[in-house]
Formats: structure tokens, sequence, C-alpha cells
């Protein structure tokens, strides 16, 4: 039988996780607060991940030289076009590896972004291999209510008394062979150990994976349900992969091109069918497919396709198909 999702879907959503956690929609905040890689600085590496240029997944409003507030005033703004009933927003540390600093300088830019009326929470995008015990006890305690004093927030009709507070790990792929070759500085087993600590202090965890890199099968990409349902994640977002104009992976599909699984619209929403039907019920879906402005590609195969053209294709797709998240796990 199938359980009883969020807003009459056959899947858990990103949307009506924070609306049954706290009454009401929190949309994010692209912020671009100018850190880098481990991959790009040569710690790590040197060049980045092979696929990555960040101009290509972020909005125009996030820039490394506007102050915190100023981006966020200004997203609030672009936001208000398409969710007019937003009122609470989350601070988004998007761009490059948001936890690769030292703590003090971390607590004033975190800080920074809780200290705007309208910010309920932070949501801290970086890289399994950018977390440290430090790190992760002081966001534990900040979101315990033991770092703000006289911090509040109305949320959902209800007083919140410490901020929302959610680390998401680029992770992009289970395999190890997978992330050697897209450059990615680190394995799967760092992936799980960041996912493992920040779950431990009652942080909720999201992960991020690509689906069509390099190498991978979908029978190899089928497998890594397996994997994703063993971490202790809250969250989980994926996207198909897009060729951006200029990274090593444009060259690479140029020489390479039978190494990669290329998905039709209607392939990959069957495909992501496919994935959903292994997947923890308990896990929240935030996205399912990217969008890249045209301008960043070579073509556009799916043509000029919007997010929520999407997800009624995946809605009218899973219920044709008679099928939900989890539905093949065996109870």
């Amino acid at each position: 039988m199938m359980p009883s999702f969020p807003e009459g879907k056959r899947y858990n959503t990103f949307v009506g996780y924070f609306r049954r956690t706290y009454g009401e929609r929190l949309q994010k905040v692209v912020l671009d607060a100018g850190f880098t890689c481990p991959n790009r600085d040569g710690s790590a590496g040197r060049g980045g991940c092979t696929y990555c240029d960040n101009a290509a997944f972020h909005p125009a409003y996030s820039s490394p030289g506007k102050p915190v507030h100023e981006q966020i005033d200004e997203g609030i703004e672009f936001h208000k076009v398409r969710y007019r009933k937003a009122v609470h927003y989350l601070a988004y540390f998007q761009s490059f590896s948001n936890t690769y600093a030292p703590l003090p300088k971390l607590r004033g830019l975190y800080l920074d972004a809780l200290s705007h009326p309208a910010v309920a929470g932070i949501v801290i995008g970086t890289r399994p291999d950018c977390v440290d015990a430090e790190k992760l006890d002081w966001l534990a305690a900040l979101r315990e209510g033991c770092v703000l004093d006289g911090w509040k927030r109305t949320v959902g009709g209800k007083e919140l008394a410490a901020p929302v507070v959610i680390v998401e790990y680029g992770i992009e792929s289970c395999h190890d062979r997978t992330l050697r070759r897209i450059n990615r500085g680190h394995d799967f087993s760092c992936a799980r150990q960041a996912v493992g600590m920040t779950a431990e202090r009652g942080i909720p965890a999201g992960a991020h994976f690509i689906l069509g890199l390099p190498g991978e099968s979908r029978e190899m990409m089928l497998e890594e349900t397996d994997m994703i349902n063993d971490l202790p994640l809250t969250t989980v977002k994926f996207h198909q992969l897009q060729i951006v104009k200029g990274t090593a992976i444009e060259k690479e599909y140029a020489l390479c091109p039978d190494d990669f699984v290329q998905f039709s619209l209607d392939g990959y929403i069957d495909f992501f069918s496919d994935i959903l039907e292994r997947l923890r019920p308990d896990l929240y879906i935030e996205r399912f497919a990217g969008e890249v402005p045209p301008r960043f590609v070579n073509s556009t195969p799916w043509g000029l396709v919007r997010n929520a053209e999407l997800l009624r294709l995946l809605d009218r797709r899973l219920e044709e198909r008679d099928t939900w998240q989890g539905k093949l796990l065996v109870r």
C-alpha cells in the first residue's frame, strides 16, 4: 500500500518537509560568500570538478562582491515573482564549498545571514571533505539554540527560538571510479563519514547526486540507491548531467560520447521513476532535474522545460505506472 505522502504526491517533497516540520514553505535564497574548493586550490587537486561552472548554477543576484544582506534582499525580490506567499527564507550558502574556511570566518558569515529579519535559517552547501567535528559541533549548538541569545522568528504560527540549520553535501556519485574521473578529490567513504557525523549531531543532512556521469551505466546509477538508502540523510537532490560550455567534461564528451548515458526527457522521467521506487520513502526529494540557462550549454535537448512542468510530468508518469517512492523495497 502506498504511504501517505505530503500534498497528495507519490513521493516525499522537500516543500512538504518544511510544511510538516515548520508549518509553512521556507524558500531558499542563494548566496555566494566567496569560497573556493580544495580541488581548486591544490589542497586536494587542481581545476575543480570536471563538470563545474558555478556561474551556470546560481542566479544573477548572487555574487561574492555583494554583502550578504544585499544578496538576501535581492533574492527575496527575485523570488516574490514566483513565490508570492513566501514569508520566511533560508539563506542558502551554495557556491563552491561553504565550510571551507576556519570556524571564526564561518561563524561571522552564518550569523550575518541569520540577523536578517526574513531569514529563518541557513542551508550550507559543501563537500564531505570540508567538515570536521569542531564545525559540526558549533552548527549543532546553533541549531539547538545555544549560540544566538534572543533570536526569534514566528514561523507557521509557532515561535522558533533557534534557526533552521541544514548541511547539504555534494556527493555526486557513490562510485569511487566515477569520483576519480570527475576530479572530486574525495571518495565515497569520506561522504559516508561526513553524513554520519552530521546526523549524529541531530543536524538534518542533504545530499546531491548527478545522473549520467561519464562511465556510469543505468545499472550503476540504480545500484546507487542502495548506498543512498544506507546513509542517514534527510533530503536528496538529483540532477541530470548537463554539459556546460568551457568545462573539462565538455571536451571529454566530445572525445568519448559513448561513455555517457544520454536521456531524452521521457526517458529521464521513466528512469527517475525507477530510482524513486528504490529509495527509502522517508527521504525528502528536493529536486530530480536541473535547469541550466541556455547560454551556458551548446544544446537544450529537452527544450526550455521549466521545473513546474517537469514535476507535472513526473506526477503523471508515477500515476500511469501506479508506482511510488519506495515501492520496490523489501519490507
